[in-house]
């Protein structure tokens, strides 16, 4: 911006459209605009290529560009400038679209009002700004993209639309811990967000990791929102965690900083009101240690604060395994719906972790031979299919899958490529897309991590016919297993494994079957017919509790 003003650069070739706009700009808005008007796309490229611009005001059809072309060529010459659409009733499909593929929000010019405009340059703006900080993540545009792209479906109500974007509570802390050295004191940042409180207490994991920011949380939240709103929990999203690199960590260490990071967070978290869990880089460890130090505080033992930990400690039985469990017995029902049989499939699972090595271990014991397994150090493949027990041990003795004598070296890349009935990306967002998507040979794709596919390559696997089981359902048994350690916790009565599987596999089959149907009725692939379940349920809950005061 410059002297205060937000510069609007107005790409439009309807003359009428143009005075409507600029008459509305100049009626006044929460801050000063500056108008610069074009009627074609090149005076409006060679003027950006001089003078930036604070937002675009964009029609998609123009005398020499039209759809999404349009917008693909502004964005290549102003890449960091927010876009919003102005679509006619007629162009609403581009519109939707051009929202998907990266523009900020789209304004219907025959219901244009000088509010709706304002707020729509206005939030531009501040995503744009969120973005650029601690808000910058791809893991939080592709969660926004997912979002807008049910939202405009479901022509959801701009109020609401804009609440649901960003999370209601923010925390980020910065805690010393002290490394086993006793002078070396470091500064690490932790967070908690919690996204909607609409839906009861919160719930989301506690995740461990170098790369972490206050967006990549965020869209872990958001996404847990819809998580439990497609499985019908009565919990809202959270998530949280450290910026560190828990390999790095001793044992002792491990527990100095979690302990100080639950003290950091002890006042917005509880067993009506936030409940973390377990995630990547923490284990139930961690989450007998986060017990441990909110009951100290308390005064007394608080065992449903954490759900993940120890049985003996009042976990779940069953809920250490039950993110890959929970995937295979969605896999289950999506190998009925393509017409395979699991027993003597092919499948290849990217990651070993927790999550990964029982995807792995459950789907060699339904008859699945698991061509090939990777970490972050590379993959092992087998064609006769790997002993899932024997790498699991060499794993535990060498801290990696790198050099696993059974099999042969093969890297992330060349395993997501494999001819294979099941792929299960299990490590880290981002890996399907549209450069590798053509070349991907599995019949279903089952997304153990969160945000693996981005949604270029969504288009590209549904034209392929690749069954795409989504995160929302094929990651969701932790969750619900989590659930029920939290319904066991309160009730202080304990299931066996048996009931915990049943109702797990109850509870996937039911939401897996929903948005199938949800996807046939309206032509959409699996992801967006999940989204639209877990979307709409929670816009319902906030139009009925209301807004206060």
């Amino acid at each position: 911006m410059r002297e205060n003003k937000t510069t609007i650069v107005l790409v439009e070739d309807n003359p009428l459209h143009s005075r409507l706009v600029e008459r509305l700009i100049s009626a006044g808005g929460r801050i000063p605009y500056e108008v610069e008007t074009f009627a074609g796309l090149d005076p409006a490229l060679a003027h950006l290529a001089k003078e930036p611009a604070d937002v675009i005001l964009l029609d998609l059809v123009l005398p020499e560009s039209q759809g999404l072309d349009t917008l693909a060529r502004v964005r290549a010459n102003a890449p960091d400038v927010p876009i919003v659409v102005l679509t006619g009733v007629d162009d609403m499909d581009i519109a939707v679209r051009a929202v998907d593929a990266g523009a900020f929000d789209y304004i219907v010019k025959d219901k244009m009002s000088a509010a709706r405009l304002d707020r729509a340059v206005r939030y531009a703006l501040e995503r744009t700004r969120a973005r650029a900080s601690e808000w910058h993540s791809p893991m939080l545009r592709l969660a926004h993209q997912q979002f807008m792209k049910a939202a405009q479906m479901l022509d959801i109500d701009d109020n609401i639309r804009q609440r649901l974007l960003f999370p209601q509570r923010t925390q980020l802390v910065s805690f010393p811990f002290r490394r086993d050295e006793y002078d070396q004191v470091e500064t690490v940042f932790g967070y908690r967000v919690q996204h909607v409180l609409t839906m009861g207490p919160t719930k989301g994991g506690v995740r461990y990791h170098e790369g972490m920011n206050l967006g990549e949380v965020s869209a872990l939240a958001m996404w847990m929102t819809w998580k439990c709103a497609v499985m019908e929990l009565p919990f809202g999203g959270a998530k949280g965690g450290v910026r560190i690199d828990p390999t790095t960590l001793s044992f002792p260490e491990l527990q100095r900083l979690t302990r100080r990071y639950t003290s950091e967070i002890f006042e917005i978290i509880g067993p009506d009101r936030d409940i973390p869990a377990p995630d990547m880089g923490t284990d139930e460890q961690v989450m007998a240690w986060m017990m441990d130090t909110y009951s100290e505080q308390k005064g007394f033992a608080v065992p449903t604060v954490v759900t993940g930990k120890p049985v003996v400690l009042g976990g779940s039985k069953g809920r250490k395994e039950a993110v890959g469990r929970g995937l295979v017995y969605v896999v289950e029902e999506a190998a009925d719906v393509v017409g395979m049989k699991l027993d003597g499939a092919t499948a290849a699972v990217q990651g070993f972790g927790n999550v990964g090595y029982h995807t792995a271990r459950f789907l060699d014991e339904a008859g699945v031979r698991v061509l090939a397994v990777s970490d972050r150090s590379g993959g092992t493949y087998n064609s006769g299919g790997l002993s899932v027990e024997h790498l699991r041990r060499w794993v535990d003795e060498h801290g990696h899958v790198e050099g696993y004598p059974e099999g042969d070296a093969l890297s992330n890349a060349e395993l997501l490529e494999l001819d294979c009935d099941v792929l299960v990306p299990a490590a880290v967002e981002n890996q399907i897309t549209a450069e590798n998507a053509p070349r991907l040979g599995c019949r279903i794709l089952a997304e153990a991590a969160n945000g693996p596919t981005t949604t270029e390559a969504d288009d590209i696997l549904r034209d392929r016919d690749v069954f795409v089981v989504p995160d929302l359902l094929a990651s969701a048994g932790g969750v619900t297993v989590s659930y029920f350690e939290w319904v066991q916790g309160t009730q202080n009565y304990m299931w066996s494994l048996e009931q915990v599987n049943e109702r797990l596999r109850e509870l996937l089959a039911n939401a897996f079957h929903r948005t199938l149907e949800r996807s046939r009725d309206e032509d959409v692939d699996l992801r967006t017919a999940a989204m639209l379940e877990g979307v709409e349920r929670v816009v319902k809950a906030k139009l009925i509790r209301g807004l206060f005061p």
